[in-house]
C-alpha cells in the first residue's frame, strides 16, 4: 500500500543501495507531512498525539492503493518515535528516529506485521495473545500490523475480542481492510475507524509531475492526466502505471504511448464521437469508432469514455466549477461546456441510460466492436426523437412530435403499417359449438393471451354531432373506437352505474378505482361525444361492474358446459383435460376472430 511522497534528503533511505525500486516503493511516504490525499485523518491523529489521547486500536479501511499500510507503519513509527531530544510519541517525524529505518523497512522485532489472508483460523490468533504479555524488546510499544484483517475466521475474531478490548498498555493494534462490511461490528466497536478516501486526479497528476521531475522523466500533461483517470483514485496504481510507461516511451512519457499502452481512446476523438451521435448522424458515429478501434482502442473503453463524458456534461450545466478540473483536457472543458448549454438534460439522461445498458453488452459479445456498433447506431437513432412528455403534449395539441420522421409511405398509422393492433391482430381462437344447458348454444373456445395494449391519447371524435350514451356497455363501446385500452379495461372493472342520462352519469367507483378516474372519464367523454357530461360519485351503491356481470356469466356457462352430457364424455376420455373458457357468441367481449366448428355428440359405436 503505498503514496508518494518526498525524496529529500531528510527521508528515510530504504533498500540496497543500486537496486532499482519500482516507484510506488521508492517514493512511499516516510511520515504524515508526505501523506497526501488523506488530510483529515492526518488531522485527526496529529490532534490526537499532541493531547495525548492515543487509542490502543485503529481500523483503517478504503479501496487498494489508497495508504492504508503505509499509513500503519508511519503510524508505528510515530509511536515509536525516539531521537537524542524526543522521547515520546510524535508525529513530527522530520528527523528520522532510532526506530524509524527499521520500522518502515517492516523488519523491527516489536512491529509485528502480518497478512491476515494467509493466517485466518484461531491459532494465530492464539499466538498474537499468548506473546502479548510479554514487553518489547527495544521500543515503547509492541504494534501489531494485521492487513486485510476481514479475511480472519469468526473464531478468530471472537478469540481476539478480550485482548482487543483490554490490551497491556505496551500493545497497539492497528487493522487494514478493504471489505469494512465484513469485520464484525464487535471488533469495530473496539477500534477507531478511519476512511481513507480516493485520492482526486488532480492530485494524482501533481504527485506524479513532481515525480517525473525527480526522475528527469519528461512527461506530457495529457499523458499525466490519463494515468490519474485510470488509476481511479489509487496511488499505488498511478505509480505502478506511470512506471510501466516510462518503460514503454524508453524513458519519455507521450500521450500517444500511454493511449497505446492502456488502450483508451483519445479524449478529442471521443468528443467527436459524442456530437457525431447527438446530431444523429450514424455514419460518422460508426466511421469515427472503427477509426478508433484500428488504432488499438478497446470498444468497450471507447463507450465507457462516452459515458463518462455525456456525466461530464450534464454536471457542467448544474456545476460549472467542474470544468477547472485539472484532469480535464482543454477540449473537454469548452466543448462541453458547449453540449451543456444546448443538451436537454432528459437527451442526457436518455443518452446514460442506454450507454449504461450498451457497455456491459459490448464487455460480453463475443464480437465487442458490432455490439458497439449497434450501441452507437441505438444513441444516434433516439438522438433527435422526442421524450414521452414532448410526444404527449404534441399528440394532446394535435401536432406531430417533434423530430418524428414521417412515415415513408405517407400512410396513417393501422394494424398493418405497425399502429395500434385490431381486429386482425387479436388472439388466435379454436371455439366448439356446444348444444343445451341453460344459456342456451354455447361457444367453448381456447383463448390466448393478446399483447398489451398502450394507453392512447385522447382523440377528438370526427362527428359534430353529441354521441348518445345509454349504459357502461356503450362508453366500453366508445373506449374501444378510440383504441383507449387502458381506460376500457378501467370502466368495465372499476364504475358501477348508477343513473345515467343525457348529460349526466352517477356512479359508484370499487374500491381499487384510480382517485383520477372520475375527471379522465368527465375528459375524455366531452372529447369523444362532443357536449359536456357532468360525472358524479353516489352513494348507491349501483350494479355490478361490467367485468363482474361477465365474472358471473362465465361461471354460470363453465357450469352449465360441466353439465353438458358430451362435454362431460369428452373430458372423460382425455384424462387431465379441462374446460378453458366458455363464452357466448352474443356477448358484447368479441376482440378476437372467431372460428367457429361444430362438434357432434359422439355416435354409441364411436369413439368420442
Amino acid at each position: 500500500m503505498s503514496e508518494a511522497g518526498n525524496s529529500g534528503p531528510k527521508s528515510l533511505e530504504i533498500g540496497k543501495a543500486g537496486a532499482y525500486r519500482v516507484l510506488a516503493r521508492k517514493y512511499r511516504p516516510a511520515n504524515f507531512s508526505e501523506l497526501v490525499g488523506q488530510e483529515p485523518m492526518v488531522r485527526t491523529l496529529t490532534n490526537a498525539f499532541a493531547t495525548g489521547r492515543i487509542a490502543q486500536a485503529w481500523m483503517l479501511t478504503g479501496v487498494r492503493g489508497v495508504g492504508k499500510t503505509t499509513t500503519a507503519r508511519i503510524l508505528a513509527r510515530a509511536l515509536n518515535y525516539k531521537t537524542a531530544t524526543i522521547d515520546q510519541p510524535s508525529v513530527d517525524l522530520a528527523v528520522p528516529g532510532e526506530h524509524c529505518q527499521a520500522i518502515m523497512e517492516g523488519r523491527h522485532v516489536d512491529v509485528i506485521e502480518m497478512d491476515a489472508a494467509s493466517h485466518t483460523g484461531i491459532d494465530d490468533i492464539r499466538d498474537i495473545i499468548e506473546r502479548v504479555r510479554y514487553a518489547p524488546v527495544s521500543a515503547r510499544y509492541k504494534v501489531y500490523i494485521i492487513d486485510e484483517v476481514h479475511m480472519l475466521s469468526t473464531q478468530a475474531f471472537n478469540g481476539l475480542l478480550k485482548t482487543l478490548e483490554e490490551p497491556p498498555p505496551h500493545v497497539k493494534f492497528i487493522f487494514a481492510t478493504t471489505e469494512i462490511r465484513k469485520v464484525p461490528i464487535t471488533v469495530l466497536s473496539r477500534c477507531q475507524r478511519f476512511d481513507l478516501r480516493r485520492i482526486d486526479a488532480a492530485v494524482v497528476k501533481a504527485d506524479l509531475a513532481r515525480i517525473a521531475g525527480l526522475e528527469g522523466i519528461e512527461a506530457e500533461d495529457d499523458a499525466l492526466a490519463m494515468i490519474a483517470r485510470a488509476a481511479e483514485g489509487s496511488m499505488r496504481d498511478a505509480q505502478s502505471i506511470f512506471d510501466q510507461a516510462i518503460a514503454h516511451g524508453g524513458g519519455a512519457v507521450s500521450a500517444e504511448a500511454v493511449r497505446a499502452m492502456l488502450g483508451l481512446a483519445d479524449r478529442a476523438r471521443v468528443v467527436d464521437l459524442f456530437e457525431h451521435v447527438m446530431k444523429g448522424d450514424v455514419a460518422a458515429a460508426l466511421a469515427e469508432l472503427r477509426a478508433q478501434y484500428d488504432t488499438g482502442a478497446d470498444p468497450a473503453a471507447v463507450l465507457t469514455d462516452l459515458a463518462e463524458f455525456n456525466h461530464l456534461v450534464t454536471r457542467l450545466r448544474f456545476v460549472p466549477a467542474a470544468a477547472d478540473d485539472a484532469a480535464l483536457s482543454q477540449d473537454e472543458r469548452e466543448r462541453g461546456a458547449d453540449f451543456a448549454r444546448t443538451l436537454s438534460i432528459k437527451v442526457l439522461s436518455r443518452t446514460w441510460q442506454m450507454l449504461l445498458k450498451g457497455i456491459p453488452e459490448v464487455q460480453s459479445s463475443n464480437r465487442p466492436v458490432s455490439a458497439a456498433e449497434m450501441v452507437l447506431i441505438r444513441l444516434a437513432h433516439a438522438a433527435d426523437l422526442p421524450t414521452l412528455d414532448e410526444a404527449l403534449r404534441s399528440l394532446e395539441n394535435g401536432l406531430p412530435a417533434p423530430g418524428a420522421a414521417p412515415r415513408s409511405n405517407g400512410a396513417p398509422a393501422s394494424p398493418g403499417n405497425g399502429g395500434a393492433p385490431g381486429g386482425n391482430g387479436a388472439s388466435a381462437v379454436a371455439q366448439a359449438r356446444m348444444p343445451g344447458g341453460s344459456g342456451g348454444a354455447q361457444t367453448m373456445r381456447l383463448v390466448e393471451a393478446a399483447p398489451a395494449a398502450f394507453i392512447a391519447p385522447v382523440q377528438p371524435a370526427p362527428e359534430a354531432q353529441p354521441i348518445p350514451l345509454k349504459s357502461l356497455a356503450d362508453i366500453v363501446a366508445l373506449a374501444d373506437a378510440q383504441r383507449d385500452i387502458a381506460f376500457k379495461v378501467l370502466v368495465k372493472r372499476c364504475i358501477r352505474l348508477v343513473r345515467i342520462e343525457p348529460g349526466r352519469i352517477d356512479v359508484s367507483l370499487t374500491d381499487d378505482a384510480p382517485k383520477m378516474l372520475l375527471n379522465d372519464l368527465t375528459t375524455k367523454l366531452r372529447a369523444w361525444t362532443g357536449r359536456n357530461w357532468l360525472v358524479s360519485l353516489s352513494k348507491e351503491e349501483g350494479g355490478q361492474t361490467l367485468a363482474e356481470m361477465e365474472s358471473t356469466r362465465r361461471e354460470n356457462a363453465l357450469l352449465d358446459a360441466k353439465s353438458d352430457p358430451t362435454v362431460a364424455a369428452i373430458l372423460a376420455r382425455f384424462p387431465g383435460a379441462r374446460i378453458i373458457d366458455v363464452r357466448i357468441p352474443d356477448a358484447p367481449e368479441a376482440d378476437a376472430v372467431e372460428a367457429e366448428v361444430p362438434v357432434e355428440p359422439p355416435a354409441d359405436d364411436d369413439e368420442p
